[in-house]
């Protein structure tokens, strides 16, 4: 839902109802979200799915911003997602279809395509002959064709190594953390199978639309990163040339696939042009911000430990450790975002309660055979519907990284925050936290605990009187007040 406040809209954006519509036997997975004056479709790239994007801070913030100067169309392609898995990929002219009748199901006439990667070439061929459904193009990252040199874009151990979020990040956003490393690697692995993944780039390699691009009459942008490693900028400006009209924007980004990881001013800025081109002008959605601690849990060496537990014990580690994370965070008053592989991100509303459940995460988890790393940042949060990102939420994932077993480590503001506590610290040094400017003093959390000044009350030191004060300031705060006021005129000067 959203709403208007002092001219700028106001978006809170959760997680919509997955919607289904067949096609040929075929179901396709479909979302709506937001109720802007103009229908937005977007035609997913490589991989898609509609569940999982939504747990992904920069993913779901990329959405809402959409979402908020349109109404948001969202689908998986058959054989990806949530969709109907396929015997074999359709062609463009297929996809085509699929889009038309989740535009039909959705209940558009005409709408906005955004076509992302490997969907640009489908949305090019469909706006050039459905012009009557298609008001206008967005090309984000994509090609007319590409040549055979491109093909090492995508090397095979990609594939081979299906899921292993270090190789997708490599080619899709290089500048992931490791955390979030981890979670591309989730999302592919749910997104599609390896033998569809390796379907997908073998078809990709053998699209061509060059010949359809003049034949666009619908008003096209068309946007890309300048450091995209999988598609070069001259791909994206070949397909600009070719389109009568396009105006073709670049943007200075590294990552194919920026809406994974950190949505940053570039992520913004690509936003904003998307807007402006959709509605002619910008209104940023002002975000729902929120001081929190934010504590990064996961599990040491747990590739290692995988192998030598085999696949089913090894299941049964991580669900037993899910449960046991749920349980903790909830005793000691925090809240659990996201479970991410074998980790997890979780909140509180002050560092000391993350600190003591990060030990007692740690000191639990012994029993399951594995040890625990941590990492604890407090900062302004944005909040994302149920998630969490920001500034803040990064800083936390690379202090945690910086952790060795069994240690928990702190930025420099959650130890000035529990100044007072029994909590001791050892010196970490300095240390420049990828992606985040200035240097960061970092402390590991000690074991030992300073013993605390026991205190006393002020009760054993007050005057027949001050109780009296007291009593009736509980009781009849505005006599109080009254008999203040009186004796402040009494005593004024005549």
């Amino acid at each position: 839902m959203s709403r208007r406040a002092h001219g700028r809209r106001l978006v809170f954006t959760v997680q919509p109802q997955t919607q289904y519509v067949e096609r040929d036997g075929v179901s396709i997975a479909y979302q709506v979200v937001g109720d802007g004056p103009v229908d937005m479709l977007v035609a997913p790239g490589f991989i898609s799915h509609l569940d999982l994007q939504w747990t992904d801070p920069g993913f779901s913030r990329f959405l809402a911003r959409l979402a908020s100067f349109t109404r948001l169309i969202m689908y998986d392609k058959p054989g990806t997602g949530l969709s109907d898995p396929i015997p074999h990929l359709p062609t463009l002219e297929e996809r085509g279809a699929d889009i038309t009748a989740v535009l039909d199901a959705a209940g558009s006439e005409r709408a906005v395509l955004l076509g992302q990667s490997e969907g640009g070439p489908c949305s090019v061929l469909l706006a050039a002959t459905r012009p009557e459904r298609i008001a206008s193009l967005v090309l984000y990252g994509t090609f007319r064709t590409l040549l055979l040199t491109d093909a090492a874009a995508y090397p095979p151990e990609m594939v081979e190594h299906w899921g292993d979020g270090a190789r997708v990040s490599k080619l899709f956003a290089p500048s992931l953390s490791e955390l979030q490393q981890r979670f591309l690697g989730t999302f592919a692995r749910a997104a599609a199978s390896p033998r569809m993944a390796r379907a997908l780039i073998d078809t990709a390699l053998r699209i061509d639309v060059r010949d359809v691009l003049a034949s666009v009459h619908v008003p096209t942008l068309v946007l890309h990163a300048e450091g995209d490693r999988l598609f070069p900028v001259e791909a994206g400006r070949l397909l600009a040339d070719g389109i009568p009209g396009a105006r073709f924007v670049t943007f200075p980004s590294i990552d194919h696939a920026f809406w994974f990881g950190d949505f940053d001013a570039t992520e913004e800025a690509i936003v904003d042009e998307i807007e402006r081109f959709v509605t002619g002008a910008v209104q940023h959605a002002e975000p729902n911000r929120v001081l929190a601690s934010v504590l990064f849990t996961d599990i040491v060496a747990s590739t290692r430990r995988a192998a030598e537990l085999g696949d089913r014990t090894w299941r049964e580690v991580l669900e037993r450790h899910n449960a046991l994370v749920d349980r903790v965070v909830s005793e000691h008053g925090g809240r659990v975002v996201k479970h991410i592989g074998d980790g997890a991100l979780s909140t509180f509303g002050g560092p000391a309660m993350a600190m003591r459940c990060a030990e007692a995460l740690r000191d639990g988890v012994a029993e399951l055979g594995i040890e625990l790393r941590g990492g604890i940042h407090t900062g302004e949060c944005e909040a994302i519907g149920e998630d969490l990102g920001g500034l803040a939420v990064h800083i936390g994932a690379r202090v945690g990284a910086l952790a060795g077993p069994g240690e928990i480590v702190v930025s420099s503001t959650v130890k000035e925050l529990v100044v007072g506590s029994d909590m001791q610290f050892t010196d970490r040094g300095e240390h420049e936290l990828k992606g985040v400017p200035g240097s960061w003093h970092l402390y590991a959390l000690g074991e030992e605990r300073t013993p605390l000044l026991e205190l006393d009350g002020a009760a054993q030191y007050m005057r027949r009187s001050d109780r009296v004060a007291v009593t009736l300031a509980r009781r009849m705060p505005r006599a109080m007040r009254l008999a203040g006021q009186l004796a402040a005129r009494g005593s004024a000067p005549a």
